[in-house]
């Protein structure tokens, strides 16, 4: 392959919306040919992995237009009340979803969820040492929170009754790191 850097020539803005714009263009592959292709841009988002004192999840159902179906999800979130660090994100989407924040986050892992047409980028948290903290959830949202044992989540894992993958990666990350740690929480394996 030729040392041609890929690049985009040309953007056009398709849509645009309160969380993510979608554009098209044409690209320069590494071959040097020219497509032409879409993309979203999205905001950076947090998504995290609630475990009470008790060693439960605390995860949530809501309803998400784009399958038509109620889907069991770890907390998550955009970045979008202004300038907030991941962190304050973190609290904030704690806080309208589940009624809890954390005195402990422990980032697990950061990386892009569907790169081959969003640049959408999630950071991971484990949250535990939860204390009562309410702010009303967004507008669009209706949430019910189900604690769950991690071996009830990782049953539904496998049986599909849990097919959020950002839950699925999540709930196994604090899996992982829960079982390799001296100071976690008490949780049932």
């Amino acid at each position: 392959m030729s040392e041609i850097k890929p690049q985009r020539l040309e953007e056009k803005p398709v849509y645009t919306c309160r969380i993510f714009e979608v554009y098209e263009g044409k690209i320069q592959l590494p071959d040097g040919r020219t497509a032409t292709q879409s993309w979203i841009n999205h905001r950076p988002c947090i998504a995290a992995v609630p475990v009470s004192p008790e060693g439960k999840l605390l995860l949530i159902r809501q309803y998400r237009a784009a399958v038509e179906q109620m889907l069991l999800e770890i907390p998550a979130g955009a970045l979008d009340k202004g300038p907030e660090t991941l962190e304050e994100c973190v609290q904030r989407e704690l806080a309208e979803e589940i009624g809890f924040q954390a005195r402990r986050l422990v980032k697990l892992f950061e990386g892009y969820l569907v790169p081959g047409y969003c640049n959408e980028y999630m950071y991971y948290y484990l949250a535990t040492d939860l204390f009562a903290a309410f702010l009303p959830p967004d507008l669009d949202e209706v949430i019910e929170v189900v604690p769950i044992s991690f071996q009830e989540a990782l049953a539904m894992m496998k049986d599909g009754r849990i097919a959020d993958s950002k839950t699925a990666l999540g709930i196994t990350l604090a899996w992982e790191y829960l079982k390799g740690s001296s100071d976690a929480p008490p949780f049932s394996g």
